[in-house]
């Protein structure tokens, strides 16, 4: 039985949210203590990543720069670091530290990220967990507010 693959993009939340350009990373492998049974936290397993980065169509598909977007070279050190560091149990936990890693430290917008324990089980291929996250709107200066006021408009009123 094969379940088929999620569509790259997200669902918009806002006309800002509509131009996101995604940024991924596939087949992460590495290996790391993570589990809750006995068995599990006592020696490495594998783990295998991917993480597609949503971001707002980056300055560097006009300046050609890589200090314009995401570095996935950058985002591929950090899981490596976060393997070696973390002190979690569940892979949803685990998910979530990437999710954060990626919207906080990198500054994605949207982002999906499963994490596989690749035959866990004999008789099952992979185990795992996919989520996605958005990143916090960021509040409204004082300056826009005081000019939807001053054009008759409320934030947040009908």
């Amino acid at each position: 039985m094969s379940i088929s693959p999620q569509p790259l993009a997200p669902a918009p939340r806002t006309s800002e949210d509509a131009a996101l350009d995604l940024i991924f990373i596939e087949g992460f492998t590495g290996a790391t203590v993570i589990g809750i049974h006995t068995s599990e936290l006592h020696q490495a397993q594998p783990l295998v990543i991917d993480v597609h980065a949503g971001v707002p169509r980056p300055r560097a598909c006009d300046t050609d720069r890589i200090g314009d977007t995401i570095d996935y070279g950058v985002v591929r050190e950090r899981l490596q670091r976060l393997l070696r560091e973390h002190r979690l149990q569940l892979l949803e936990a685990f998910a979530e530290a990437v999710a954060t890693i990626l919207i906080d430290e990198f500054g994605a917008r949207w982002v999906r990220v499963k994490v596989v324990k690749p035959r866990k089980f004999d008789d099952v291929q992979a185990v795992g967990v996919q989520i996605e996250r958005w990143a916090p709107e960021k509040p409204r200066s004082a300056a826009a507010v005081l000019h939807l006021i001053g054009s008759g408009m409320v934030p947040g009123g009908r």
